[in-house]
């Protein structure tokens, strides 16, 4: 019986010891569970258990009682990957160690996601998966896996595409000639002999095999003889039967039946060949499927001028800590994220937001690490660094996406765990069957080694993952980041898309909309003695007309005998002028006639104000939160794509419905608190209508969780983008057309690929295996099967690399 061995998790929410007796409660009734220890000052659980014990049914028991477990990603390079089976065992390793909540592996980019419970398993990660024949190597948090590994792998791969080529193409000819062209059969036989001949593809076949063949035998046969084959393995035994069959035809014909005494040397060469072409070809597409993270790593500089005693000296950006002081002279890339102390310059940002307008950066702005520096000089302290960064989480966030798996590939998974031994069953079948029907020994070895060799789970394998990392690739170029994987299969499904008003439909600010002067007064003269007024009020509308006063360069004089009215407006003396600044109630209390229509601005969802000057009426003044310029068009593109648009807001219903009719949106929901926002979505989705929500706000946190898939305006709150499974770097909500449209064209794509794959198999191994040999006189050659299995993965992969050139489908001229 196997010792108990011994797990600290960490688990959240904590806060007294009735907590910790309720989490060992919990903790002890999982099954495996043997000893269950909470430690309420280090916020873990110390657990012996046994071999039976699942990491996912702690994290759920934990769960349910409201103390979260904490979890751990890690994230390992895998070697040997070859193959959906080969993805199959490897998650199975590393899903048994103990402490292992789940693990992912990607054919795609050969890596291994693992999520558990303890944050010290890679060592047990390792081994469990050493043992299972794919060796793992930790990467860095904050560096994505190395590109050198994937250009020394198409390296390799060339290389010994070429040698086999060298070798296979006298043993093709001297075969293959002699059958299409009967007078060169003639001049070998006269000249060097069928011996000589045989002899001499038997060496250049087995150098072949030997040689740049020996991957396939050294990683197919250990894992036929663990009962577990992949790719290598029907490769294996297909070069291997054809070579073994023709070497005894050769040395010991009489072991053979009569008229059987055959060889196909470059059957075996050949394949071995075209499958060495197609994984160069495979590998060297996949490097391009990482083109996204390679441009994402490149946009952070390795050094930079940073203060070191009283001098900027030049420092790797690795070193640099948060209060460090640097400095950034025109042209150069911000090193990490900052704080203006010095300087003056306009930053591109738009790497990060999308929009290619540079940014003003004086003291006290925020610089983001990666972005470009104008004309002019800056300093700046360092406040995130390493890992911390904007650049270095957007990274992660693309990285982990790609590394998702959705739920259309379960069924993959399902099917590809018995492929392999399928098709070597299939092979069995067919030789014995034209054995008995069949015309000769030869026949029945040509279609069986056909079948080993046709099949092609390196396709199925790849069809998902190749697709997701290009898809959610492009898609971060496009500033749209899916945080979670699965929402890239959601988003696709969605058929209401729902929005936050405030700062997602709208700037989130007032702004001076509307200023109509009566009464023979100036603009400029009544636009400088009101905003000298309201200079002085904190109100958001008076913010707005300061602004506004500004920009058109009016001189404000500070007012005498300022009064703020509550509930109605402002009151004080300017230059001589008594100023009255408010509402329609504060006008009639000072018995101020309006006799101008107003309602117009009710109606379109602005606030109006009005202003007189001595006891006289000088203007109405209309202040609103104005829509965004990419909103129209937005919401204008998602009805065309048949999708229902709903607003949910805690602004008044007048204001929401004002907006709503500029907008076009179909449902609308106003005055609401966060909990029934969630309560808005409950309702879209009652009838089974997949719903998205987007919002920006910490009070749309809750609606982002609760949607099926939560997108989160960039520009926003922390907590909405820690809440959402979609992030738009700007706050551009052409950003939402571009996650939807990037959805659809990801998933059509992968069906597109599943589709061919699983086709492919479908057509191709009854062709092999001889089925429609009798009807059509059709049989299959090995070396075709070789080069048709080979474009298959090749096929798939190129098909996922389309999706680079996938554009937006509302261009930057087409807003409003």
């Amino acid at each position: 019986m196997n010792d108990p061995q011994t797990l600290t998790l960490g688990v959240k929410q904590l806060s007294c010891a009735s907590c910790v007796g309720r989490a060992e409660t919990v903790l002890r009734a999982v099954t495996g569970v043997v000893v269950a220890d909470v430690n309420l000052a280090a916020e873990t659980a110390k657990l012996q258990v046994s071999p039976d014990f699942t990491a996912s049914d702690a994290v759920a028991a934990l769960d349910t009682a409201g103390y979260p477990a904490a979890l751990n990603t890690t994230r390992f390079t895998v070697e040997n990957l070859s193959c959906a089976s080969c993805v199959g065992r490897v998650e199975r390793a590393v899903s048994d160690v103990p402490g292992v909540v789940s693990a992912a592996a990607n054919l795609a980019n050969d890596e291994l996601t693992v999520v558990s419970v303890d944050a010290h398993i890679t060592p047990s990660v390792t081994a469990a998966a050493a043992k299972a024949g794919y060796p793992v190597t930790l990467i860095a948090d904050d560096h994505p896996a190395p590109d050198d590994t994937k250009a020394a792998e198409a390296a390799t791969l060339k290389q010994m595409t070429f040698i086999a080529a060298m070798l296979t193409l006298p043993v093709f000819i001297l075969e293959m000639g002699g059958h299409m062209i009967p007078a060169f059969h003639h001049w070998v036989m006269s000249t060097i002999g069928m011996g000589t001949s045989w002899t001499l593809q038997f060496v250049l076949t087995t150098i072949v095999l030997a040689w740049p063949g020996r991957q396939f035998f050294t990683k197919g046969i250990p894992a036929l003889a663990k009962a577990a084959p992949d790719m290598n393995s029907l490769v294996a035994l297909g070069s291997g039967a054809a070579w073994t069959f023709s070497t005894v035809a050769l040395f010991a014909p009489t072991i053979l039946p009569d008229g059987t005494q055959t060889v196909y040397f470059e059957a075996a060469a050949v394949i071995v060949t075209l499958i060495l072409l197609g994984r160069y070809l495979e590998a060297r597409a996949k490097g391009r499927t990482g083109d996204a993270i390679r441009k994402l790593v490149k946009l952070s500089p390795q050094t930079a001028l940073v203060e070191r005693d009283g001098t900027f000296t030049p420092t790797d950006v690795d070193s640099i800590i948060t209060g460090d002081i640097i400095q950034t002279r025109p042209g150069e890339r911000i090193a990490v994220d900052g704080t203006v102390t010095a300087g003056t310059s306009y930053v591109d940002e738009s790497m990060i937001t999308g929009e290619p307008v540079p940014v003003e950066k004086t003291a006290g702005a925020a610089l983001v690490g990666g972005t470009i520096n104008g004309n002019g000089a800056l300093t700046y302290t360092a406040t995130k660094v390493g890992a911390d960064t904007t650049l270095a989480q957007i990274i992660r966030m693309v990285s982990d996406a790609q590394g998702a798996k959705l739920p259309i590939q379960d069924l993959v998974n399902r099917i590809t765990l018995w492929f392999v031994p399928a098709v070597m069953a299939i092979a069995c079948l067919t030789i014995i069957a034209w054995l008995i029907f069949g015309p000769s020994f030869s026949f029945a070895l040509v279609a069986g080694v056909a079948v080993l060799i046709i099949a092609c789970p390196c396709a199925m394998g790849l069809a998902t993952p190749t697709s997701i990392m290009v898809g959610t690739g492009r898609a971060a170029e496009l500033g749209v980041l899916f945080r979670r994987g699965t929402a890239l299969q959601t988003l696709s499904q969605v058929q209401t898309v729902a929005f936050d008003k405030t700062g997602t439909l709208t700037k989130g600010r007032p702004e001076l909309t509307d200023f109509e002067t009566l009464n023979g007064f100036t603009h400029d003269d009544v636009l400088r003695l009101v905003a000298s007024v309201e200079a002085q009020s904190e109100h958001p509308i008076a913010a707005a007309i300061v602004r506004a006063a500004k920009a058109q360069d009016l001189t404000l004089t500070p007012p005498d005998d300022f009064t703020a009215i509550t509930g109605y407006g402002a009151k004080a003396t300017v230059d001589g002028h008594e100023i009255l600044v408010g509402a329609d109630r504060l006008m009639t209390r000072e018995q101020i006639a309006i006799d101008v229509p107003h309602t117009k601005f009710g109606e379109q969802g602005k606030s109006p104000l009005y202003a007189a000057i001595d006891g006289k009426l000088a203007a109405i003044i209309a202040v609103a939160d104005p829509i965004k310029p990419s909103s129209k068009a937005a919401i204008a593109a998602l009805h065309d794509l048949g999708l229902s648009v709903a607003m949910i807001t805690g602004d008044n219903a007048a204001t929401a419905q004002a907006i709503a009719s500029q907008l076009n949106i179909d449902t609308i929901v106003a005055e609401v608190l966060p909990d029934g926002k969630v309560a808005a979505i409950q309702t879209l989705q009652r009838n089974g209508t997949q719903t998205a929500f987007v919002g920006d706000g910490i009070n749309d946190a809750p609606a982002l969780a609760a949607s099926d898939v939560g997108i989160a305006i960039g520009t926003g709150t922390d907590i909405a983008i820690e809440a959402a499974d979609v992030v738009l770097m700007s706050g551009d909500l052409r950003g939402v057309v571009n996650a939807l449209h990037l959805s659809q064209k990801t998933m059509r794509n992968i069906r597109q690929n599943l589709f061919w794959a699983f086709g492919y198999n479908a057509l191709l191994i009854p062709v092999a295996a001889g089925v429609f040999y009798p009807l059509f006189n059709l049989l299959l050659s090995p070396a075709l099967a070789a080069g048709a299995m080979a474009l298959s993965s090749v096929f798939v992969v190129t098909n996922a690399l389309r999706l680079r050139w996938v554009n937006a489908p509302i261009a930057e001229d087409a807003r409003p």
